[in-house]
Order: C-alpha cells, then structure tokens, then sequence
C-alpha cells in the first residue's frame, strides 16, 4: 500500500511517509508481522502518543494523517474492511505555534550570522526576495538561472507549480560572483543539495539564527524512557522568510492577494478569481523591495 502511494507524491513527501510506516513498524516489533486486520486501534493510538512523547505533537500528527492514507488504501484495495487509524484523533495543539516574518535588521543579522559560508547566504537572500521553500532552493540548478532576463524559472517540488520570478538586483549581484558553470544541471548549492533530508538544512539554519542571537541553543525534553527528543517549536524559521517577502511585497504597494500568490500561498479560490501577474508586474512591485545587502 506505501508504494501504490509512493507512486503519487513527490519524492519529499515519499521519504516522510517512508520513515513513518518504518517507525511504526519498530514499535510493533514481532507484531508487524501480524495480517493486517489484526491491528487494532488502541495499537495505532499508542504509537500516535509515542511518537507525541518522543519527537512533537505535530510529527504525532503527521504521523497519523500517513497512518490514515496508508490504511485508507488498504481498505480500497480490499486487504482490511476498516481503517484502524481513523479511530484514532488528531491531537490538539498545546499552545498554537505563530510563525512570525522577520525584521529588516533580524535578516540582515542572518546574513552577518552567515559568515564566510555563501551558500547560506544566497539561500538566505533567495529565500527572501522569492519567498520559495527552503528544500526547492537548496537543489536549484544553473537551469533555473538567465541571468540575461534576470529571471528565474523552476517547479516547486511539493505542488509541481511552475514558478517564473524576477530576480533582484542583490540576487543579481550574488549569482553572478558564484564560478560559473557549464552544465546547466550542476546546482547552484552542491552542498546543500547533497543533503536528501530538508529537516538538516533547517536544523543548519537554525545554527545560523543562533549565531545571530535570535534563538536560543536548541533545548531537548526527555521523556520517562530516558531518550532525549520533543524539540521545543520556535515562532522563526527559514520558513520566515516567506513570510517576509510577502510582508515586505505589501509594503511596496501590492495587495495581499498578489504578494501571496508570489511566493505561492494562493488558494484556488484566489487562482480563480484573479489572472497570474506578468513577470514585468512583479518586477515593478519587487523593485520597490529594500536591499538588505546596503
């Protein structure tokens, strides 16, 4: 059933729902080997508060929605008559976690806080004046890249979205001090690209926002099994920069909706509702985006 799925998502989305079902099978043990009518909800719950002691409430429920997608196609394939997991509730967040954008003086921090490392520091800037996702940006390729046009153009690995954006001129100014290369499938960040899992180049970047002092060391609870896990959530994240673009998009004068539809928060009523914005229009409204290279 994990590969009649596997068949359908994106190579991300693959890898989370690998790990899940192989965690899942860890904490069955011998009773992984069990037909699959034999699970029980009550197994499913377990392993749902497992996974909500051990790592965080919003992996629990990841871990569920894969747990339910996976059963779910057992069920349409005739191997179970129910799905055990849709018995079981998605857990309610604690405390609702805000991710905020960051500051003017906050990035520009991030980028002292970057250092000697380029790599992080275009991905810092890309994120910023694209407002794309970290795992898309880190596995660019010269493709992407016409520096003629000062355009980018890729799809995004989550949704299949073809975005075509401009690039500003700080963007302009970093491409084109990066060793040029000749094979247009060469990436942009070779070392970061070499990373299969999203999840270290966050862990990477929060490094980075520890060093600019806008987060503390990352702190670990441990549970009564003595294992060292549940992260502690943070209100900032590389996903920020998302957040930033479209706040700084508003403040150049675009409206709510265009400055989501960029970095591609758009929902399907907004798609229907308004045309696509010409690359020149997102150019003049970019324009007006501060440098946060001065």
């Amino acid at each position: 059933m994990l590969k009649a799925k596997e068949l359908e998502a994106s190579e991300g989305t693959r890898l989370r729902y690998k790990r899940v079902i192989e965690r899942f099978l860890g904490f069955l043990g011998k009773k992984a080997n069990r037909d699959l009518s034999a699970l029980s909800a009550d197994e499913v719950l377990r392993f749902r508060d497992r996974e909500a002691s051990e790592r965080a409430r919003a992996t629990a429920n990841l871990a569920m929605k894969v747990l339910r997608v996976c059963f779910g196609e057992a069920v349409r394939l005739g191997l179970i008559t129910s799905d055990p997991a849709k018995r079981v509730k998605i857990l309610k967040s604690i405390k609702e976690s805000k991710r905020r954008d960051f500051t003017l003086p906050e990035i520009k921090r991030i980028l002292k806080a970057c250092g000697d490392n380029q790599e992080w520091r275009g991905l810092v800037l890309l994120g910023l004046y694209t407002g794309q996702r970290l795992g898309d940006l880190s596995r660019l390729t010269w493709r992407a890249v016409n520096l003629e046009s000062s355009e980018i153009a890729f799809s995004t690995r989550k949704t299949g979205r073809r975005v075509v954006l401009p690039l500003m001129q700080p963007l302009v100014d970093y491409l084109s001090s990066l060793p040029a290369s000749d094979d247009p499938n060469a990436y942009i960040f070779p070392r970061s690209a070499a990373h299969k899992r999203v999840a270290r180049l966050s862990n990477q970047f929060r490094d980075i926002l520890v060093e600019a002092g806008l987060v503390e060391p990352r702190s670990y609870k441990t549970t009564t099994k003595g294992r060292a896990s549940a992260r502690e959530s943070s209100e900032i994240s590389f996903h920020s920069l998302r957040h930033s673009a479209v706040t700084l998009l508003k403040a150049s004068g675009l409206s709510d909706v265009f400055a989501r539809e960029i970095v591609g928060h758009e929902s399907a009523a907004i798609s229907r509702a308004y045309t696509h914005l010409s690359t020149e229009d997102l150019r003049d409204a970019m324009q007006r985006v501060p440098d946060v290279t001065q």
